[in-house]
């Protein structure tokens, strides 16, 4: 194979970002692979490749602008300093008039074909009958069974080479090497989510692509035979490069205004909360600590549940520093729950608890049934002998359950609460190791085990500890949605986060981590602090608390704890529905209805990270659309917490929050267009309607209120740091990718400096920073206050 075409493939593969099998359905930017350009490049060239829009349409900015999202004066000073200088109503009638050129698919044909052989070949076992010769490589088995395709009569006027390297060794053979790039951009263009989910299978290394490989060389081996041989284009008629005009400079001003009056509004109560923190000091121990995700959903329950008593609550990335797959005992599946962009050191299976050996093994058994029972059904369903004497024997059963469904959702839900629950009484996490032979060690050391919970604890800034520490998971109940997992964990790898929060919670109970904490880091744990596991429905907001291990001395603190955050869930559902009575009825059933479009709206409306103590925005109500991080300055000297937090939980939600941005911008290439017609395919992914490209956002119902009507602000992240300007900029200085994020403006940052009275410096380009002269305290400096201030 020449080098020269394996060196393009990879390359041109930059263009298209991965798409996520529904079981895992990560955030992610669609654009990743051009991170390393400008943002106004980047989606220049999505626009061309893609045919997509990148900038929200005209009607959008309208709504804003109507609403006062978009700051009047903000907007009219950007426009003058970039050479407008009529009114923003001018402008913004330019845009409304700005006709879409609806590009005709000339690839129609090929992408039919392309995408009927795709499902075929990824399916997961979702078909009843396989496609023969699957295990030899997508290429070889098409090649056996093209010649049965009324659609590929044409193709077969001659044979087809043995190899994919051939065949692609044969079209390009007369084109020059230069153009090869630009090729299989355009190939590979025309299917991005079909594409996308051919790198997530070989980047994941699934288990799937190991039985069945299909490697992009294969993909493009076919597609140009195919293209070659009836006829269609190989070489696309444009320039490989990006291109600007005047009406997306203008789209990017409108949202750069956008986002400068959001940060302008965040800039401003955080501001406020940072000079009246002296006045909601509070001493004393908590009664309990709760340590919730950074999800942008936790904002509104943690302020819920801090009302609720003497309680304290905390932010961390939702893995709770646990790089693990975990090992269900439902499906003996093993899946990650730790970032995408984490390798799994560990893998967290289950065992019975101290004295539930039976309730254990009764648990294993009802599993065992249920599962044995779904597998009978599918059977009886899709067998021929059976289906149809199947379907008028179980007519009945099925119609009373549609009406159960319908009628009474809600009963359904707690049901399968129960059943949930049940699995935490009786169970217990058990961390083992992953080897280089996919084997497991359970002999992990204690130093590892040690610096798991010490990692949190340096992360969150833990002074002091209350009698009850509860880290607090997230996952959401859904009913008929395909893309269920989207609304959990993104840094679970869109698992929930119950499993991790109980194994840290279980580390952390453990005497000698406790011992060597105190020994080694001077980690004082009081005797009567306990950890537990719990985790919180996003649907509902119910806030589950996995005790059946507490000691009896902390049962009357723990029944306390529940009974306010059942409180809590009250008014949070309130505050989040906008309804005064009845709202846990409406959260639930919302959860429970088999026809809901909208059971909860996710991370809709993220916009920002703030990264700073609790005290910074306790008292502020920030409508759920800030990721909050826990971050004390004060207690990391070293900064390496800080470069942690910027390295990982930063980096994340800006592929979250670009997720977002695309699904929105252009739902139905970016996003996963309208659930009303959404066809599973494979078991993996969605289509819409009968065929075409693979849907590899989300669906337009989590993203608008109505079809016209937006819901979801797509802003850029706005990332907001309460430590010394100097500790960020030596880390940026460190960190070339970091940087490079800011330079190309994929990510807003702004730094509160505690140093020069929490004055809010903004990012601006190459280490340059806007607002008056920086003082940039040396570490001497800054260690020499934090001494005066103890001493005082």
């Amino acid at each position: 194979m020449n080098q020269n075409i394996l060196t393009a493939i990879n390359g041109a593969s930059e263009i298209i970002g991965t798409t996520w099998p529904l079981y895992t359905f990560v955030a992610s930017n669609p654009l990743s692979g051009y991170e390393n350009k400008p943002f106004e490049e980047a989606v220049a060239l999505a626009e061309k490749y893609l045919q997509a829009n990148t900038f929200p349409k005209a009607t959008v900015y309208q709504q804003a602008y109507d609403t006062g999202l978009i700051d009047d004066a903000i907007l009219t000073t950007l426009l003058k300093k970039n050479g407008f200088t009529k009114t923003p109503e001018f402008y913004l009638n330019q845009l409304s008039e700005k006709k879409e050129v609806l590009e005709v698919n000339l690839s129609h044909d090929v992408d039919r074909i392309m995408t009927k052989w795709l499902s075929a070949f990824l399916d997961e076992g979702l078909a009843e009958w396989t496609m023969p010769f699957k295990e030899k490589g997508f290429f070889t088995a098409w090649r056996a069974l093209a010649p049965y395709d009324t659609d590929l009569n044409d193709v077969f006027k001659k044979e087809i080479p043995e190899t994919a390297c051939e065949v692609i060794d044969h079209i390009l053979q007369e084109i020059p090497s230069a153009d090869y790039e630009l090729i299989f951009k355009y190939h590979l263009a025309a299917l991005p989510g079909w594409i996308g989910y051919i790198k997530y299978r070989t980047n994941a290394k699934s288990d799937w692509e190991q039985k069945y490989p299909l490697a992009l060389l294969d993909y493009l081996a076919v597609r140009l035979w195919i293209c070659k041989n009836l006829g269609h284009t190989i070489v696309p008629d444009f320039a490989d490069e990006g291109f600007m005009n005047e009406s997306v400079s203008m789209q990017h001003l409108w949202l750069q205004a956008w986002e400068k009056s959001y940060q302008k509004e965040l800039s401003e109560k955080l501001t406020t909360q940072a000079k009246n923190i002296a006045l909601h000091t509070t001493d004393g121990v908590k009664e309990a600590q709760f340590v919730f995700c950074i999800d942008t959903r936790s904002e509104v329950i943690r302020r819920h549940v801090e009302s609720k008593g003497n309680y304290e609550t905390f932010g961390y990335a939702g893995f709770f520093g646990i790089a693990m797959d975990y090992k269900s005992l439902q499906d003996d599946n093993t899946r990650k729950s730790c970032p995408p962009i984490v390798s799994s050191v560990y893998t967290v299976t289950e065992e019975a608890q101290e004295n539930k050996a039976h309730e254990y093994n009764t648990l294993g058994k009802r599993i065992k049934v249920l599962n044995f029972s779904k597998y009978l059904f599918k059977r009886m369903k899709n067998i021929l002998p059976s289906a149809f004497g199947y379907v008028e024997g179980s007519g009945l059963v099925y119609g009373l359950g549609m009406v159960a469904k319908t009628l009474f959702p809600s009963k359904l839900l707690k049901i399968r609460q129960r059943t949930a629950l049940h699995h935490e009484a009786s169970c217990q996490p058990v961390l083992q190791k992953n080897t280089i032979e996919a084997t497991y060690e359970l002999d992990i050391p204690l130093v590892e085990k040690v610096g798991i919970v010490k990692s949190a604890f340096d992360l969150l800034g833990w002074t002091q500890f209350a009698p009850i520490v509860v880290f607090v998971g997230h996952g959401s109940l859904t009913t008929n949605n395909p893309f269920s997992s989207s609304l959990d964990c993104g840094a679970c790898a869109a698992s929930p986060g119950r499993h991790n929060a109980r194994m840290l919670a279980s580390l952390a109970n453990l005497p000698e981590v406790k011992e060597r904490l105190n020994v080694d880091h001077g980690i004082l744990i009081p005797e009567g602090t306990i950890f537990l596991g719990a985790e919180h429905n996003t649907t509902t907001d119910c806030i589950a608390i996995f005790d059946a291990q507490a000691p009896d001395s902390h049962v009357h603190l723990i029944r306390k704890i529940k009974l306010n955050l059942m409180e809590a869930q009250k008014t949070a559902t309130q505050d989040r529905l906008g309804i005064s009575a009845k709202s846990i009825a409406l959260a639930e059933r919302k959860a429970a209805d088999w026809g809901e479009t909208r059971p909860e709206w996710g991370l809709a409306k993220n916009a920002s990270f703030v990264i700073a103590p609790r005290n910074l925005t306790k008292h502020i109500n920030l409508d759920a659309r800030s990721f909050l991080h826990s971050y004390d300055w004060k207690l990391d000297t070293s900064g390496k917490a800080l470069e942690g937090i910027m390295q990982g939980p930063m980096v994340v939600t800006q592929w979250i929050n670009n997720h977002y941005y695309f699904s929105t911008i252009d739902n139905n290439i970016f996003g996963g267009g309208t659930k009303i017609t959404h066809n599973v395919t494979g078991k993996f992914g969605v289509v819409q309607g009968n065929g075409g490209d693979l849907k590899m956002g989300l669906p337009l119902q989590s993203l608008f209120a109505t079809d016209d009507e937006m819901y979801h602000q797509p802003l850029r992240l706005s990332v907001v740091i309460q430590a010394p300007i100097s500790r960020v900029k030596s880390i940026l200085d460190r960190n070339e990718k970091l940087k490079s994020l800011l330079d190309n403006k994929w990510i807003y940052l702004m730094v509160m400096d505690p140093i020069q009275e929490d004055k809010i410096f903004t990012y601006e380009q190459s280490q340059k920073w806007s607002g008056d002269a920086i003082k940039n305290s040396s570490e001497e400096q800054l260690l020499e206050k934090l001494a005066l201030e103890v001493a005082l």
